[in-house]
């Protein structure tokens, strides 16, 4: 019964981290894309910031005055995050002409500014991407290098990958309820058997309690017995029948 029990947890605790596992994947797709294009943004998704609005960008980042720059009419956002190299800052503009005449205003304005420590900048498709406070440029470099920009495709028509996308929605529900069902199984089941093993200990201190408050016991069952083991209580003469 011990191992049984034990499988079952294990069992559910297995599942359960399977189910915990989809739920994540499924998230996913939640997951603003800008923050995907992150180096390494799971590990900084918790402390990254998005936004399309310059106050909020000052208070994560500080009074800068390249910040000034940047305009966010038109759809354009930016997302930040700390790494050790220096504080990561990338800006998406939706054309890449909004880009190229933003990057222009910024190289002229770090030009000027010569900050110390220095920014890194540089223009990635329609990201314009600053790394602040670094204090290693080569490493600055190779943190730039991770950055992809990535294009977005949409369609005028009807989504020809539009079967692909429902399969793989078909499929993540299906695993969510194959998961789901498997989970609330296991846990009836354990559920069962802990039930099961209360109740045969509470039955237990029950019957041997009721036990020990019995003066004699006999398994003879009120009949006629040999007094073998000196229970049955000793017949005086004078109460038996005379010939």
């Amino acid at each position: 019964m011990k191992r049984y029990l034990l499988f079952s947890l294990v069992l559910f605790y297995c599942v359960s981290g399977l189910r915990a596992q989809t739920a994540i994947q499924i998230a996913d797709d939640e997951i603003p894309v800008l923050i995907k294009n992150l180096p390494d943004w799971e590990s900084v998704f918790d402390s990254a910031t998005i936004t399309n609005n310059s106050d909020k960008l000052k208070a994560v980042l500080g009074p800068r005055e390249v910040l000034d720059l940047i305009d966010f009419a038109g759809g354009t956002e930016a997302v930040t995050a700390p790494y050790d190299e220096g504080k990561l800052l990338i800006v998406e503009y939706p054309t890449p002409q909004a880009s190229i005449a933003a990057d222009a205003a910024f190289t002229e304005k770090l030009a000027a500014l010569a900050s110390d420590p220095p920014t890194v900048y540089r223009r990635i498709g329609n990201f314009n991407v600053f790394l602040f406070d670094t204090t290693d440029v080569n490493k600055a470099g190779l943190l730039l290098d991770k950055v992809k920009y990535e294009k977005t495709v949409q369609w005028l028509g009807k989504d020809p990958n539009y079967l692909q996308k429902a399969e793989r929605y078909l499929a993540r529900s299906m695993a969510d309820m194959f998961v789901g069902t498997a989970v609330a199984i296991v846990s009836a089941l354990g559920l069962a058997v802990l039930t099961g093993i209360v109740a045969g200990l509470l039955f237990y201190r029950y019957r041997d309690q009721r036990r020990a408050s019995m003066p004699t016991f006999s398994d003879a069952g009120g009949m006629v017995r040999l007094n073998l083991d000196g229970f049955t209580p000793t017949v005086t003469s004078d109460r038996l029948l005379n010939d």
